[in-house]
Formats: C-alpha cells, sequence, structure tokens
C-alpha cells in the first residue's frame, strides 16, 4: 500500500468558518462503515488511527445531536484525504454506507482522494459480486490482520503521503 500515489491538497484557507459555511479543516481520514460494523471494526480502528496522530472523521466523534446526517457526511467526504471503507455483508445494500462508498469512489477516480478497503468476514467473491472495480484494490481483512496491524498500515501509508 505504500505506493499510493500522491494527493493535490487544497491551499489552506485562514478565515474562520462560519456557521453556514462547513468547516475547511482537512481531515486526514473518514470512515465508512456499517453500524452492525461499529463494535468489532469500525470504533477500534478509528479510535487506533486517532491514538496514531491522524485527524479521523468517524460518526461518533463528529456527529452532535441536530447535525444535518447528509452535510455532515457530505464535508467529511470533502475535507478528508483519504477514505477508509469497511465492507462487510452488513455495508453492502445499506443505505447511509452506500452514500458515503459513492462519495468516496468519485473522489477517488478524480484524484483528490484516496480510498483504502478493509474487508471484514468478506471473501474477494463476495466483494466482486458487490463491485468489481472495489474487488481491484489492494485491500486489508479482518481475517489476516488484527484491526492494529490494519491502522498501523494505514497510518503508515498516510505518513507517506504527508
Amino acid at each position: 500500500m505504500s505506493t499510493v500515489p500522491s494527493l493535490v491538497r487544497p491551499a489552506a484557507d485562514n478565515t474562520p468558518p462560519s456557521l453556514d459555511e462547513p468547516s475547511s479543516a482537512t481531515h486526514d481520514v473518514f470512515i465508512s462503515h456499517a453500524s452492525e460494523d461499529k463494535d468489532e471494526v469500525a470504533r477500534p480502528l478509528a479510535e487506533a488511527l486517532r491514538a496514531g496522530g491522524l485527524d479521523v472523521w468517524y460518526d461518533e466523534f463528529t456527529l452532535k445531536i441536530g447535525d444535518s446526517l447528509r452535510r455532515k457526511i457530505d464535508e467529511g467526504l470533502r475535507s478528508s484525504r483519504f477514505g477508509v471503507v469497511v465492507l462487510s455483508q452488513a455495508f453492502f445494500g445499506k443505505g447511509w454506507p452506500e452514500y458515503e462508498l459513492d462519495g468516496l469512489v468519485s473522489r477517488s477516480v478524480s484524484g483528490e482522494q484516496v480510498l483504502l478497503p478493509v474487508w471484514h468476514n468478506v471473501s474477494k467473491r463476495e466483494v466482486m459480486q458487490y463491485s468489481s472495480s472495489l474487488a481491484d484494490k489492494l485491500a486489508r481483512s479482518t481475517s489476516t490482520h488484527t484491526v492494529e496491524e490494519i491502522a498501523a498500515e494505514i497510518i503508515e501509508v498516510i505518513g507517506d503521503q504527508g
């Protein structure tokens, strides 16, 4: 994964964000997941990435009561340099995770963001049935790596692109 292409980062805007406009803060990584995978994978991964010094957009770290889900997710997608997607049976066909994946793929295709897939209890064949283009991306699997090992590799990849 250390051969991930470099990213073009927009110039920092030093004006303070208004309440009406999304923040221009850049997150290192956005984590997309199904709620069923939160306890076993998503939360431990988000916590390990944050403990490793990354700025992580993760729903439990970011969303507050009364927030617009769509606006906050769009802002997180737009302001994150990398997108981690936890692919699982629970993820496939679920509304919000697929919405996030669409945004991540769109930004990845345009070269604005790097997509880092994590497979959780799914085979290559299952991912291929869901999306052949996602199955083609080098991924890490929770069946062969611990969440901590996956987090360490993500931290390394993001650090290499710093």
